[in-house]
This record gives C-alpha cells, sequence and structure tokens, in this order.
C-alpha cells in the first residue's frame, strides 16, 4: 500500500507510527530531528521532505504490509506516479489545519482514476485550528463526496485530542452503503441491518471506490493510529496473486548501490521470482509513444525480499512481495518482467519547464545527469549544438534536489539558469532529402535518405522502413534508428524537440567492408535536418488547463490577471458563497499568476492545473 499525501500533511510521521506499532522501530523518529526510518538522503533529512519513495514491509497481525511511503511534495509527482502503479489501496493523508490542498485533490483524482482503494486520515487533530465538520464538508466538495467520518474526536485542537469509533452500524454509514446497493437499501427500509451486514458491505464498498473511510487523529501523539491499522487491516484489499501463475513484475525504482551498481525495486504480481534463472525485461511497454520498445533476457544476481522492517537475501521471491534486484545492468523504471501486463504508461504529466545545468566539468557533469535520468526517466538531459546541457523539471525545488545529489555522489558544484517552459516542434509540411556515397558534401562511406511528414498529435516519432531490411547489416539499421530518434529529440530547426512526426527511410547503401555504424551515426543528422527544413516546423507551447476556486467578489479581478497571462476561460459559475473558474492558461504564465492570487482573492483562492497538451506559439 502507499502513503499520499500534500507535503507537511505527516505521512512519513504516519509511517513512523505503523513501524513502530509493528516492532519494527522501538521509538517514533521525528521529521524535524531527521531520525525517521523512511527519509534516508541527506537533503530529505535537512529539508524534512520525502524526495524518493522508500519501501518498508512489516506484519499487521496476519498482514503482511508492502508500505511505499511516497513524497508530497509537487515537484516529485513523477516519484509517486511509479508507487501508484504497483499499489492494491493507499492511505491518503489530510491535515486537520491546512485541510484539503491543491495537491491533495490532485493526489484523490489520480487514485480514483486508478481504481486504487483509499482510506483517509486526517492527521494533527492536536493542533490549534484543527477542524472536524468544516473539514469533512470540504472533503465531500472537493474529494469525493462518498467519504464517511468512521469516528468522532474529543477536545479538538488540544494536547488532549482524542478519536472515539462510532457504531460500524451507525446512520451516516447505513445510508452511504444503502445509496451504493439496492438490496442493502431494502434491508436497511425494512429495518434489519446487523452489524455483521454492514461490515461485509463496507468492505465490498470500499474495495470498489463506493466508500472512503475516513479517520482522525495524530501521528506525533499515536492518537487514532490503532484505529487506522484496524481500517488497513479491514477495508483495503489483499494482494491477489498466485504463486503458479506466470511470473509479472514491474520496475518502479532504480538506485546505484555503493559500487554504483543498478539496485531495482519491483513488486511481483504473479508467479516466483528466482535468482539467477533467466527472466524477460519489456523494456517501453508502458513508456510514451515514440521512444521505441523492445525486450531482452536477463539474469538476477541477487535478490532481495523487503521483510519485517528490512530486507533478506532470497534464492525465490513470491507472488504478493517487493523485491531489490541487483544485475540488472540496462533495467529502467518501468520496465516489466515475465510476462507484460500492457498496463502502466504515464499517469501524471509530463515535465512542463527545463533549465540549464553549468558545471566546471562539462563531460563529468553530462555523465553525472544521464546516471540521474536512469533512475529517474522524467529527469530528460539535453545538449544542444553549442554544448550547453539542460535538464527537465517540474518545479523549483526540483534544482536544489539535482543540486545537492550531483554534490553529494559525484563531488560537482553546479548553478542553474533561469527556469522556462519546454516547447516542441512539429512538421507542418512534407520534406526529403538523401545523401549518396561519394556525393559533395558526404564525407562517409554510406548513404541514406529520409522522408519526414506529419502525423496525428500523440504519435511520437513513427519510424517505418521503405528499404529492404536484409539490404544493410542489422547493426547499420540499429545506427540509423536511434540516431534518427536522438537527433529529433535534440535539434529541431528552433532548437527544440520534433515530435509527431513519421519518418521513412527511404534510402540506403554502404561500401563492404570499409563502412562502420559511426559513418551513419555522422550522415544521419546531416540528411535529416535537410529533410526537416523542407518540410518545415512549428513550435508549440505547453498548456494547463486549470480549476480556479475563489471568493465571488474576487472574479472580476482574477479575469482581469487571466487575460494578461493570455489565458483562455472556458466556464465560469458564480454562487452566493464561491466562484469557480476554469480554461487553459500557457505554462510558462502560471507561476507569476500564482504568485499574485494570493493577493486577489484574500488567500482563499484554490488553484488545479493539470497538462493539456500544446498551442502553437503566436510571435
Amino acid at each position: 500500500m502507499g502513503i499520499l499525501a500534500h507535503v507537511d500533511a505527516g505521512k512519513t510521521s504516519l509511517t513512523e507510527r505503523l513501524l513502530y506499532a509493528a516492532g519494527v522501530i522501538d521509538h517514533v523518529g521525528r521529521v524535524d530531528d531527521g531520525s525517521t526510518r523512511t527519509d534516508s538522503m541527506d537533503l530529505e533529512r535537512r529539508r524534512g521532505i520525502t524526495i524518493r519513495s522508500a519501501v518498508v514491509s512489516f506484519e499487521l497481525g496476519d498482514l503482511t504490509v508492502n508500505l511505499i511511503d511516497t513524497p508530497g511534495h509537487s515537484d516529485f509527482i513523477a516519484e509517486v506516479e511509479r508507487a501508484l502503479s504497483v499499489l492494491d489501496g493507499a492511505v491518503l493523508v489530510i491535515s486537520a489545519v491546512e485541510g484539503v490542498q491543491v495537491q491533495t485533490r490532485l493526489l484523490m483524482r489520480t487514485l480514483t482514476r486508478l481504481r486504487i482503494p483509499t482510506l483517509l486520515f486526517v492527521n494533527k487533530i492536536d493542533r490549534m485550528g484543527a477542524r472536524y465538520d468544516e473539514l469533512l464538508a470540504d472533503i465531500a466538495r472537493l474529494l469525493t463526496p462518498s467519504a464517511v467520518p468512521m469516528g468522532a474526536v474529543t477536545d479538538l485542537g488540544t494536547r488532549q485530542a482524542k478519536y472515539q469509533l462510532l457504531p460500524l452500524e451507525n446512520k451516516a454509514l447505513k445510508e452511504l452503503l444503502a445509496e451504493g446497493n439496492d438490496q442493502f437499501l431494502a434491508k436497511y427500509l425494512d429495518d434489519e441491518i446487523e452489524p455483521e451486514d454492514c461490515r461485509r458491505e463496507l468492505v465490498e464498498q470500499v474495495r470498489r471506490l463506493r466508500v472512503h473511510p475516513v479517520y482522525f487523529g495524530s501521528a506525533m501523539t499515536g492518537e487514532g493510529v490503532p484505529e487506522v491499522i484496524d481500517g488497513i487491516r479491514e477495508w483495503l484489499p489483499r494482494a491477489t496473486g498466485n504463486n503458479d501463475e506466470p511470473l509479472r513484475a514491474q520496475v518502479f525504482k532504480v538506485e546505484r548501490g555503493p559500487a554504483g551498481e543498478r539496485i531495482a525495486s519491483a513488486r511481483v504480481f504473479a508467479g516466483r521470482l528466482q535468482v539467477r534463472q533467466p527472466v524477460a525485461v519489456h523494456h517501453g511497454a508502458t513508456q510514451d509513444a515514440g521512444r521505441g520498445a523492445s525486450t531482452y533476457e536477463v539474469k538476477p544476481t541477487s535478490v532481495q525480499v523487503f521483510d519485517r522492517g528490512g530486507t533478506r537475501t532470497a534464492d525465490t521471491a513470491e507472488a504478493g512481495r517487493i523485491v531489490a534486484l541487483r544485475g540488472l545492468k540496462q533495467v529502467q523504471i518501468g520496465d516489466q518482467l515475465g510476462v507484460p501486463t500492457g498496463q502502466g504508461g504515464q499517469l501524471f504529466a509530463p515535465p512542463t519547464l527545463e533549465t540549464v545545468v553549468r558545471a566546471q566539468d562539462r563531460v563529468k557533469l553530462f555523465q553525472a545527469l544521464q546516471q540521474l535520468a536512469e533512475q529517474d526517466p522524467l529527469i530528460r538531459v539535453r545538449k544542444d549544438a553549442r554544448g550547453q546541457i539542460s535538464v527537465n523539471l517540474y518545479g523549483e525545488v526540483q534544482k536544489e534536489v539535482i543540486a545537492s545529489l550531483l554534490e553529494e555522489e559525484y563531488g560537482l558544484a553546479v548553478s542553474f539558469s533561469e527556469t522556462t517552459p519546454i516547447h516542441v516542434e512539429r512538421p507542418i509540411g512534407t520534406g526529403t532529402a538523401v545523401r549518396e556515397i561519394g556525393e559533395s558534401g558526404n564525407q562517409w562511406c554510406a548513404a541514406v535518405g529520409f522522408r519526414i511528414r506529419p502525423a496525428p498529435v500523440g504519435t511520437g516519432i513513427d519510424y517505418r522502413l521503405e528499404v529492404e531490411l536484409g539490404g544493410l547489416p542489422r547493426a547499420f539499421h540499429t545506427a540509423i534508428e536511434e540516431t534518427t530518434r536522438l537527433t529529433l529529440q535534440q535539434q529541431g530547426l528552433q532548437g527544440w524537440e520534433v515530435v509527431d512526426c513519421r519518418v521513412d527511410l527511404i534510402r540506403t547503401d554502404y561500401v563492404s567492408p570499409v563502412t562502420v555504424a559511426a559513418d551513419f551515426r555522422r550522415l544521419v543528422p546531416l540528411v535529416l535536418t535537410q529533410a526537416l527544413q523542407e518540410a518545415g516546423t512549428r513550435v508549440y507551447e505547453p498548456v494547463n488547463s486549470f480549476d480556479l476556486e475563489l471568493p465571488p467578489d474576487s472574479v472580476a479581478s482574477v479575469i482581469a490577471k487571466l487575460a494578461e497571462a493570455n489565458a483562455t476561460l472556458e466556464n465560469t459559475e458564480v454562487a452566493p458563497e464561491w466562484a469557480t473558474l476554469k480554461g487553459r492558461i500557457p505554462v510558462g504564465r502560471i507561476h507569476a499568476f500564482e504568485a499574485q492570487l494570493p493577493g486577489l482573492t484574500h488567500g482563499e483562492g484554490v488553484l488545479l492545473t493539470t497538462f493539456d497538451g500544446y498551442q502553437p506559439i503566436t510571435g
């Protein structure tokens, strides 16, 4: 299961409480002191935030829980995405003081879309300003109308705050369950509901996402935590994988060990994973279009199973387990092992910002960033024609994390340029270019020709052959395709990645035994760029759809500022107490608008943005 929350809602503190209750640790660590079990990076301990997902396994009675503590800051949403792909259930933590925040809404929306059964835990009931009735109303309005409180709080907002469970057959719960099941409704109307009927129906409806139980408590004092543990045991579904089925597993995290070797964390959904036994690795099965997919075989040299707060070396990992694997040299996050499920893909938007990174040793910097990109496939590294190195980002906090990692792990001091939106280019016509052997401007013993034309939006790079596959050694075909993809990724006519294009290879030739793969790797960029120039490209900027809630008296001034930000308004609803604006806004204008929003809305405006594709840039 996963524990998810907006930053600072207390999910790492809740994780500590669960570990303490399971007997894994003998005292509860504090985030502020940097003494928590799952925040292992120095920067995590210094900043008091979670950056990398951490796995810990423990026993709650007869239930084995593999817990994944995920980051809460929106800059690390990609890290959350990987954890979600392997979950059976989740606990979403909400602060009783700050309430439902923007990131909380994004996470709940994603959990619902992925059909992950979820319990809600309202933390910090012992803090001044903690709310109960008002917060439940916000949860129903902003997160899910099917939330139901499982207990009540006394002495709210004081150190003496206590949480008491309500009887299972309470009126609010029975009415909510009756809405989702006609048979239960008939029993309810006839007043024939027993506690066991409620229990059985609640289990079923939580697993079908018809109901979300809400618990209150304090991870700091431990109040309410035993009740949440009982809720996890009773309501969240248990893993159903079978050891006798073919192996199905998915990699959700890649890190490097002390010797620089790759360590892949994977969830085993079904079957058995055995050390030194061949395993099929499906790369790109869940990646975005146009990046290419491949399958290869590998033998894990070490299998470690997460168990009882640590890891243990095992010959075999069974269904339902989380494992750390060594010996998978090419493995990447998202790769599937055994039989591919075909599920996955990107759940959250790709990063839409980038920054130029500078260091004294540019070669070492590029190598280090490429190693970080192996651990995080959404850190894309780009080197332009002038040798400038850029990385993709979700936000400003990521800069600090990347700088810290480069300094701690590679001894590199770096600086960053101002963050800018990532644009893309798309072809607007058809272009063809061919270079023959011996032709002026071709100094290599190779010939190649391309045709480039637009492809449907979202296609990526549709690479096709119009030449005989056997007319060229396989290694040369590989060199041509790899260089084609790399060239389009790094150098469009305006310097941006070229997407949504069809590339046909229309001519190849070579001279045996003189020609080598490097001849094609050097020639392809020149011919491809020539074809692209003939086709022409248009530059597109990233845009987000937005959902903005604000007080009615702020609507006029906010609409004026949205117009200044080149936003388009698609829907406006104004009620006596609250107003909602919906539309689209260029990513490059969001940061400035967000900075003005609190002043325009008396601090009450809530902006939720979601990546919504690209639009042609003007000017």
